[in-house]
């Protein structure tokens, strides 16, 4: 039992489950004080869009696990990396919470900007994390020039994901419950460019900030493993 737990334990600890729980604690915290002290509800909806950030990590988490027990079975991959991909967009797009900064008494500017600033993090770090995990499967499948290639390709749907969301109101679920209208607008701004550069432009900046992350993340990370060899 206790080999059981500490293998689960080191399985976590290698993904950085206890840091994301960390900062997502920190956000909520942040987020319960402001609610205690104004008895109000305002900016409560930041709770269950870190819930869904979450979702994208959990898949990780189902994936890698899955190629740890059947390492050579990819087909085991596809349902989790397909709920991964579906949810992966509610990561960065927690950053877009930042349309909801303004003054609101008897809560000083400065604390809603630390509340908010929290919870984007969090979302930043899930989603990195979560595709560094992805990221490792594809390469354990596929080479190392593939799972970059699946780096920018999640990067860019991300992106579109986030325009999806925030400006057409898109949820993750709606690709299942309507996939025929999300998919046509999903390739409208990309059949139709000239017409659409504004959707264009966003799903490139986001993705290009996420991208941005992902690799500032993954060479901190890969320097650190050097580090420890080298001790």
């Amino acid at each position: 039992m206790f080999e059981r737990i500490g293998s689960m334990h080191r399985f976590l600890q290698a993904r950085a489950f206890y840091a994301l729980v960390l900062s997502s604690a920190l956000a909520l915290a942040l987020l319960a004080a402001r609610v205690a002290r104004t008895h109000q509800l305002s900016l409560t909806f930041l709770a269950w869009n870190l819930a869904l950030a979450w979702m994208p990590y959990l898949a990780s988490l189902w994936a890698a696990a899955t190629q740890l027990r059947r390492p050579g079975a990819w087909w085991l991959l596809l349902a989790p990396g397909a709920l991964w991909l579906l949810f992966f967009p509610n990561a960065p797009y927690i950053v877009t919470d930042l349309i909801h900064l303004r003054e609101r008494p008897p809560v000083p500017l400065w604390y809603d900007i630390g509340l908010l600033a929290a919870f984007m993090l969090a979302g930043c770090f899930l989603a990195v994390v979560s595709l560094q995990v992805m990221q490792t499967l594809v390469r354990r499948t596929a080479g190392a020039a593939a799972s970059w290639l699946f780096v920018l390709g999640a990067s860019g749907l991300a992106g579109l994901g986030v325009y999806l969301g925030r400006v057409l109101r898109w949820n993750s679920w709606d690709a299942l419950l309507y996939p025929r209208d999300v998919l046509a607008d999903a390739l409208a701004p990309l059949l139709h460019p000239r017409g659409n550069l504004h959707p264009l432009a966003l799903s490139a900046e986001f993705a290009a900030v996420l991208f941005v992350c992902y690799v500032t993340f993954y060479c901190v990370r890969q320097g650190g493993r050097l580090g420890d060899e080298r001790r």
